[in-house]
């Protein structure tokens, strides 16, 4: 009886051994690697899974920590863990002096993503995963970098992530990692360099500002002078339409007048010859008429000689008076008049 109930209570000690020891639950982007007797068996999915608690027993890996304290500083710790995550995981490495390619040192701070895609291999062909990612990255990063100068290494910050990426993606890919993104956080140069540095941005800076001034006083001639030059044009070609205008108004109004005249002495010669009388003689002497008016109208005037003989002048009278003899006494007075005057003239 006594040896049954300690029977009963091996079996149930082993059960509960069992039960705490063989039941694994994995949980959702985790695995287990489990060996028995200390070769690889298998590996363990998301869920519960059962394990010999004796035979089998899950692989440990080396993996890397990063928390911050109180103070905000940054504490790496590694420790081993039996389960692999799957995520992507980030790698805040320290700052390290890298030399450039014109000997200038320089402190970069770089961060890692990386993901276990094989963990059979991430446990068993690299013995501390974490140290190797980081130390890898480390080396890589001097040779990259030794191969730019300083203002490269500033101005090339994605070429240089992506050089560091497909390097440690080809060194990291028998570890079972893949290396998603590279990321340079920080590329503090010496304090003298980077005075120089401000000096350098400073006066090319200035510079520019001085060709930009110049290229403005440029342009602002050059629009001045165009501007000039289209206001003379402009003007030149109002002046010209004006004198096209002008002559076309000038001989538009001596065709009228011409006209006018021509209708005037077709209307008088009508007149005249149905009076039986010279038109010619008559036109003569009305212009001359007018002349003489003209020449002997204001004060300081003086005829100097006269265009035409008298005896002219007098015939042409007398036949004026001869057709105008009907038009009255007035008429014959104004004419005696204007001769008179004329001879006067002539004798003094």
């Amino acid at each position: 009886m006594g040896a049954g109930v300690g029977i009963l209570i091996a079996i149930a000690i082993f059960i509960i051994i069992f039960a705490a020891k063989g039941l694994v639950i994995v949980q959702q982007a985790e695995t287990l690697v489990v060996e028995r007797l200390g070769r690889f068996d298998r590996m363990l999915k998301s869920g519960i899974n059962i394990i010999w608690p004796i035979v089998d027993r899950p692989r440990a890996i080396e993996w890397r920590f990063t928390h911050e304290d109180n103070r905000g500083n940054k504490i790496v710790m590694r420790r081993q863990v039996k389960k692999i995550d799957l995520r992507e995981t980030v790698y805040d490495f320290p700052r390290q002096n890298v030399i450039t390619k014109d000997n200038v040192v320089t402190e970069i701070n770089a961060m890692l993503y990386f993901q276990v895609t094989d963990p059979i291999k991430a446990v068993y062909e690299i013995a501390n995963l974490p140290e190797a990612i980081e130390k890898l990255t480390q080396t890589t990063l001097r040779n990259v970098i030794g191969e730019l100068d300083l203002d490269q290494t500033l101005t090339s910050r994605d070429t240089i992530n992506t050089k560091l990426r497909e390097i440690l993606d080809e060194a990291t890919d028998k570890w079972g990692v893949k290396v998603n993104r590279v990321e340079l956080q920080d590329i503090n140069p010496p304090k003298d360099i980077r005075d120089a540095m401000e000096k350098q941005m400073r006066a090319e800076r200035d510079r520019r500002a001085v060709i930009l001034v110049a290229e403005g006083e440029k342009r602002s001639r050059i629009l001045e002078a165009e501007g000039y030059k289209e206001a003379k044009i402009n003007k030149a070609e109002g002046e010209k339409r004006s004198q096209i205008l002008m002559a076309e108004g000038a001989a538009e109004a001596r065709v009228k007048v011409a006209q006018a005249e021509a209708e005037a002495i077709g209307m008088v010669t009508k007149a005249i010859a149905e009076s039986k009388g010279d038109p010619a003689t008559y036109l003569i002497a009305v212009r001359y008429i007018e002349t003489l008016k003209e020449m002997v109208s204001g004060k300081d005037n003086k005829v100097v000689y006269l265009p035409i003989e008298a005896t002219g002048v007098l015939s042409s009278i007398g036949g004026i008076k001869e057709m105008l003899e009907g038009v009255g006494k007035k008429r014959e007075t104004w004419s005696s008049s204007i001769t008179d005057n004329y001879i006067k003239n002539k004798d003094e």
